[in-house]
């Protein structure tokens, strides 16, 4: 069977704006920078591998239920898209004008083994609704439903992005022994945080709706 991928020039956008989200620290990344300094590098790192594992359940979720609603009614498809760019634009308001959602300081992480770490990761993305809604609104904004198979193109994004969440997660894992605990006690940085990835979510959205399905 011919794999089918998206355009090199759409790939570029979509690994653009992959790593520009995650490079702003979410739940996941604070989770792995406190398991890192509670029990160094290997602890964070196993962490990363957990929480990725089940980011690849939610790309098969979401290849599949795209693909099957494509197949069902390319208008359907289409209402997916738009809901999901006003998604997008709904997650940046929120982390904009939302309540402060900051890590306390004082926490402190008791020891787990390796396997109970990388278990915690697992489940906890897992069952994260957010995730689940995140890929349904994020992914099909870079699938040329024109190329046709749209699970390939949506599993291939899908692999495209979980491994640089791993990469970029993993830098942090690795960083996180040096300047871990004062990011995360720092004020100025949390709110850093929160302004820069609400205005990147919201343009996010907004682009995708205003592309639409006319990308080619």
């Amino acid at each position: 069977m011919e794999v089918v991928v998206p355009s090199a020039a759409n790939l570029a956008l979509f690994v653009t704006a992959a790593i520009v989200l995650l490079i702003i620290p979410g739940p996941a990344v604070l989770y792995i920078v406190a398991r890192s300094i509670a029990q160094g590098r290997k602890a964070g790192l196993v962490s990363d591998i957990g929480i990725h594992s089940a980011t690849l359940i939610h790309v098969a979720a979401a290849a599949l239920g795209l693909s099957a609603l494509l197949a069902s009614s390319a208008i359907a498809f289409s209402v997916v898209k738009y809901a999901g760019a006003a998604y997008l634009i709904w997650l940046g308001l929120k982390k904009l004008f939302g309540r402060d959602e900051e890590a306390d300081p004082d926490m402190e992480l008791q020891p787990h083994s390796y396997r109970r770490l990388f278990r915690d990761g697992f489940i906890v993305n897992l069952l994260n609704p957010k995730t689940a809604l995140f890929f349904l609104a994020f992914l099909p904004q870079f699938v040329e439903v024109e190329r046709g198979h749209v699970a390939m193109q949506i599993a291939f994004l899908g692999l495209v992005f979980t491994l640089l969440g791993f990469i970029s997660d993993g830098c942090y894992a690795f960083a996180a022994g040096a300047l871990g605990d004062r990011l995360r006690q720092s004020r100025a940085y949390l709110r850093f945080e929160r302004y820069v990835s609400g205005v990147l979510f919201i343009g996010l959205g907004v682009s995708a709706a205003f592309a639409g399905n006319g990308r080619k």
